[in-house]
């Protein structure tokens, strides 16, 4: 039954989230941390823990999303998973940067591991379901819990909100689509962690969000 940690890092305030398996192997799911301190953070916590990391794992590739994988690569000599159209959201992440002021960025290479829809991730001997819910950027996933019932909607999904469809790869309708299909097919009682703000659930959002309610 995993445990999730989360930490809140760099200046977009994005949720990067530590899975804690029975066997203390953690996966680190979007590492946001961009300054030393916060790479700190996080070392602290999975140190504090007792947790060896087995991977990092992306819900997208945005660069909010991206600052700290580098350093957890090498860090723990870990491999990336990450769904099999990162590449073009990749692309755009040193512009990205350049863009918003952030000096000395190193991008971010394609995934080790390739996911796909329907794809499992095993953390000491606990499944956790990957699906594909494109529309905030092409290859964004969600990871379901199905034992301990929630969900890591990354920036699909928000607390009274859904993620942006302005930027390369982005589609209104397709992003609605995943979040009917994919996301308000869950129970209702599921938590949602999002990739910023706070953690919702799947009751809430189907019955009261204001950009997309269950059908």
């Amino acid at each position: 039954m995993p445990k999730v940690h989360s930490l809140t890092f760099n200046p977009f305030q994005e949720n990067t989230y530590v899975l804690e398996g029975l066997g203390k192997s953690c996966f680190i799911i979007d590492p946001g941390c961009l300054e030393h301190h916060e790479e700190k953070e996080l070392v602290n916590l999975i140190e504090n823990n007792g947790l060896t990391p087995i991977a990092v794992v992306n819900t997208h590739f945005h660069l909010d999303h991206v600052f700290g994988i580098n350093y957890c690569k090498k860090k723990w000599d870990i491999p990336l998973f990450g769904h099999e159209l990162a590449s073009f959201t990749l692309s755009f992440n040193e512009q990205a940067a350049k863009m918003y002021g952030f000096q000395g960025f190193t991008p971010v290479q394609s995934p080790d591991r390739l996911l796909a829809h329907g794809d499992q991730l095993d953390l000491d001997g606990e499944f956790l379901d990957i699906v594909h819910v494109p529309g905030h950027c092409k290859e964004h996933i969600a990871i379901i819990d199905r034992t301990e019932n929630w969900v890591n909607a990354g920036d699909v999904l928000f607390n009274g909100s859904i993620g942006r469809t302005d930027l390369p790869g982005g589609d209104m309708a397709t992003l609605e689509n995943s979040i009917r299909e994919e996301l308000y097919t869950l129970p209702d009682h599921y938590v949602v962690y999002c990739g910023h703000g706070p953690a919702t659930t799947i009751g809430a959002e189907k019955y009261s969000n204001p950009f997309v309610r269950a059908d």
